[in-house]
């Protein structure tokens, strides 16, 4: 399926360079009246934000090809294309001077890695405009700004360096400037990621500012990130920026491949009998009221290969992602278990995203990866109490699935065998080797399971926080509810197809911890109890024990399974107790 002759034009993986993929007759699906609808807006400054590969780059390229003038007669890109139906556009190609620059790969493990990465962009820049220093259009004292931008400028000189370069590009040409920054949000990231989100910010408010909101000499700015960076935090000054973020009408359809794009490409191809497991690998997105919306990186890759994979989250970056899932608190693992079994999360969303609130703002986490595009919204309703809405989050699609079953898997990879084994064990009633293997694996990724944000002061103690006997031990108090936690969403992601596992349900008289109901008539059902040990309460860890197993019967947590029809015999309880980074397991 790789080669189409005359049926497809040949698909040119990973070209994000508009002028290219014409000038090559290369596969394209025509957005170009993304232009018009952003002209029309007559919005001074624009911040559109999309998931990862849906094509901004490829339509920042387009609009800057369109609009600047050293493309000038360039109709060649695009005749037969929607734009060029529009008569008044066709006049306005190639009349503005153009500032393009992207953020992509400011990338660095610190803040003078990821500063020295942004000069150097702004020094290439400068580079470009070179031409400027020609004649006597500009004065002596703009031309020596040129001078000015190197690699030991200051924060004033580089963060002004784009107001400047506009000055003497729109002095030069007797006309205001577009300004394109393609994923201004990558460095915000990485900083947070990396931990050097205050001296990043700081910087980058300062040159958003001066670019977009000090400049006279701007005609219209276009933005274009993963996420909406809350205004407190970057764009404090900027209150001419106009923001689309996924829940946004306008542009709904500019980004990404609707259904009826991708089901007349699979035409084309002679694919037409693959369009329901395209749709259930790669369909899921809405952006506004646009839903069906696809991946276009995962699209075109199948169109090339004729192969399902996880083509979209390969490539994306999904460290923030896995640090968000894996450093959260015990509630938030728990909505992962249910999102995992593909069950809807009803949340509120603020779609500003405040990274230095992303473990304490209610809502914050759900809204960075609905941004990020591993969620979808499903519906809304009103909370008339708060006069807000409730959202309905899902896992986008099949591709996003397992691309978060890979993330949970890779936390017990240095022990894949031994974790491989456990379950073995559990099934078996080996309690020998459970206990082996968990006090193992409990001192090498407890630590990795600690949120340490915001410890809850309320609820059960073994959930929320430890008694001081166990803090000595501990750095956070609420490890072992996240290490528990955790384990429980390995248990989700490995055992999905034998169990239907889901935690802190009611049953009984009470709320079981974990409970494992067979799907495969051979296997046992799993009651599991995790306690943390009170030296107050007990003497031994071996108490703590006796005292989860009498709760599972005390409480009547197997009532809920007998309902189901599957006899006591196949039920097994096991209580785990914790103390510091040891665990003791018993039962069955």
């Amino acid at each position: 399926m790789g080669g189409y002759g005359k049926m497809m034009p040949v698909i040119s993986i990973g070209n994000q360079n508009f002028e290219s993929i014409r000038k090559n007759h290369a596969f394209y699906i025509d957005k170009t009246l993304l232009i018009k609808e952003w002209w029309e807006s007559q919005d001074v400054v624009t911040l559109i934000t999309r998931p990862r590969r849906f094509g901004k780059t490829l339509n920042m390229s387009m609009i800057e090809q369109f609009f600047s003038n050293r493309y000038e007669d360039r109709s060649d890109l695009f005749e037969g294309l929607n734009i060029w139906k529009e008569e008044a556009y066709r006049k306005l190609q190639g009349t503005y001077p153009v500032i393009a620059l992207s953020f992509a790969d400011i990338k660095g493990d610190t803040f003078e890695t990821a500063r020295d990465g942004i000069i150097q962009l702004l020094i290439d820049i400068y580079a470009e405009f070179s031409a400027l220093l020609q004649g006597e259009v500009l004065s002596q004292e703009e031309k020596a700004y040129f001078s000015y931008v190197k690699t030991d400028m200051s924060d004033a000189v580089a963060t002004r360096a784009l107001k400047r370069l506009a000055l003497c590009v729109s002095r030069y040409y007797g006309k205001k400037v577009i300004i394109l920054l393609d994923e201004y949000d990558t460095p915000l990231q990485e900083a947070y990621v990396h931990g050097y989100w205050q001296s990043m910010a700081s910087f980058v408010r300062s040159l958003f500012n001066s670019t977009f909101k000090t400049n006279p000499y701007l005609e219209r700015g276009l933005m274009t990130g993963i996420t909406r960076v809350s205004k407190e935090s970057i764009f404090s000054d900027l209150n001419n920026l106009e923001v689309i973020t996924t829940t946004s009408v306008k542009y709904a359809s500019s980004f990404g491949f609707t259904e009826a794009e991708v089901f007349q490409a699979l035409e084309r191809i002679g694919q037409a009998s693959e369009k329901a497991a395209v749709r259930s690998w790669y369909d899921g997105f809405t952006f506004g009221s646009c839903s069906d919306i696809y991946n276009p990186w995962s699209i075109t890759k199948f169109l090339d290969s004729g192969e399902y994979d996880t083509y979209w989250a390969d490539t994306s970056e999904n460290s923030l992602a896995s640090k968000l899932v894996r450093e959260s608190s015990p509630q938030i693992k728990m909505c992962f278990e249910k999102l995992l079994a593909g069950e809807e999360l009803a949340v509120e969303l603020d779609e500003q995203v405040v990274f230095e609130q992303l473990y304490q703002k209610k809502g914050a986490i759900w809204s960075l990866l609905l941004a990020s595009g591993y969620l979808k919204v499903t519906g809304k309703e009103p909370d008339r109490k708060r006069g807000r809405f409730l959202y309905q989050l899902k896992i986008t699609n099949h591709e996003v699935m397992l691309m978060f079953e890979d993330i949970i898997s890779s936390w017990f990879s240095e022990e894949n065998t031994s974790y491989r084994n456990f379950r073995s064990a559990l099934l078996a009633g080996n309690v020998d080797y459970m206990n082996q293997y968990m006090n193992q694996i409990a001192v090498q990724t407890f630590s990795s399971f600690d949120s340490g944000k915001q410890p809850s002061q309320q609820g059960e103690p073994e959930r929320f926080h430890a008694v001081e006997a166990i803090t000595k031990n501990l750095t956070k108090p609420n490890s072992s509810a996240c290490f528990y936690h955790g384990f429980v969403l390995g248990l989700i992601v490995d055992l999905a197809d034998q169990y239907r596992i889901t935690s802190n349900r009611e049953s009984g008289f009470g709320r079981y911890d974990v409970m494992m109901e067979p799907l495969k008539a051979h296997l046992p059902a799993i009651i599991l109890e995790f306690k943390v040990f009170h030296p107050e309460k007990e003497k031994s860890l071996q108490e703590t024990v006796r005292s989860a197993l009498q709760q599972i019967r005390d409480q009547r947590y197997d009532e809920e399974l007998t309902a189901r029809g599957i006899p006591q015999e196949r039920i097994c309880h096991y209580g785990f107790a914790f103390e510091g980074k040891r665990v003791l397991i018993g039962g069955c």
